[in-house]
């Protein structure tokens, strides 16, 4: 095998069409087929479902497309780390952003790099913490913001910041802004929250069990922009993280403020691949990352949420 063929095999599982694959690798799609299917030869296996649906990957062909996807990464990496290039940092680089922090960071990000570093090509991914992690583990990213992780065998967290959880509420609620407001206040409301199983929703009936207090969950959604929507509409408050807020409040469409009784926090970290050595180029991306969190927090962009370690 060779690397346009797991190339092939990677943008194929991913897309699941031979025709969108052959068109991202700029290819001709007999060409892709002819690669897959070399590969299936040497491999004695099938690694796809040819369905109407499209290329669905059979249980060896996720295995490969994993495997293939690392090894490609891990060469891109080599490529970048021994590329004479003046002294300059270049390289592609996939970062993982939160998806309630990533309004306010990908601008700042891509603005800091293209200053510091315009050879770097920057790639955003936007997710949960807990897709994010995956694919962090499958190769997929270089580096990524997670919540509440600490350091593992596989991964290499730095905390940056511990932001406050908020109440959210409707803007016809007198919910007096930036004053505490008790998690008994909170329960005695209906609320839209994350469905069980979810990192924020595990907080929320932690910190609920805590008060000794029942919430009344009237709608469930993993979706924060889903969840502001229904609150705006009337069918109940929630609780985000402030940063999820800012602009909802500054226009006046949404009350929120912080809980308190008790006080509820996550941890935000910066992870890499813990036993890889990282390129040049994320280690710019990473600085870069650090800093435009840094400057949004000192900025008040962030609320209730300290810059970790000062």
């Amino acid at each position: 095998m060779d690397v346009k063929q797991l190339r092939a095999l990677v943008t194929v599982a991913e897309v699941g069409s031979v025709t969108r694959a052959a068109a991202l690798l700029h290819l001709v799609q007999p060409a892709v087929t002819r690669q897959i299917r070399a590969l299936e030869h040497e491999l004695g296996v099938a690694l796809f479902e040819r369905t109407r649906q499209g290329m669905l990957p059979t249980e060896a062909g996720v295995i490969m497309a994993d495997r293939a996807r690392r090894a490609l990464g891990e060469l891109e990496r080599g490529r970048s780390e021994v590329r004479p290039a003046a002294g300059a940092v270049t390289g592609t680089v996939t970062v993982g952003l939160l998806d309630s922090a990533s309004d306010l960071l990908a601008g700042p990000l891509a603005s800091r790099l293209a200053l510091s570093h315009p050879g770097v090509e920057l790639r955003l991914v936007t997710a949960y913490s807990g897709h994010l992690r995956q694919w962090l583990d499958e190769g997929r990213l270089d580096l990524s913001l997670l919540y509440d992780l600490h350091g593992t065998a596989s991964l290499t967290t730095r905390p940056l910041v511990s932001e406050r959880l908020w109440a959210v509420a409707p803007p016809t609620e007198r919910l007096p802004l930036g004053h505490p407001v008790p998690f008994a206040e909170l329960a005695r409301h209906p609320l839209v929250l994350p469905m069980p199983g979810h990192a924020l929703r595990s907080l929320i009936d932690t910190a609920a069990a805590r008060a000794g207090v029942s919430l009344t969950v009237a709608v469930q959604s993993d979706s924060m922009r889903v969840q502001k929507h229904l609150v705006l509409a009337g069918h109940g408050w929630t609780v985000l993280p402030g940063v999820c807020v800012t602009r909802d409040i500054a226009d006046q469409e949404l009350r929120a403020a912080p809980l308190c009784r008790p006080v509820v926090r996550r941890s935000v970290v910066l992870a890499t691949p813990g036993p890889t050595r990282t390129t040049p180029a994320a280690d710019a991306v990473a600085k870069a990352l650090v800093s435009a969190v840094t400057t949004s927090v000192r900025q008040g962009d962030w609320p209730s949420a300290p810059v970790r370690g000062g």
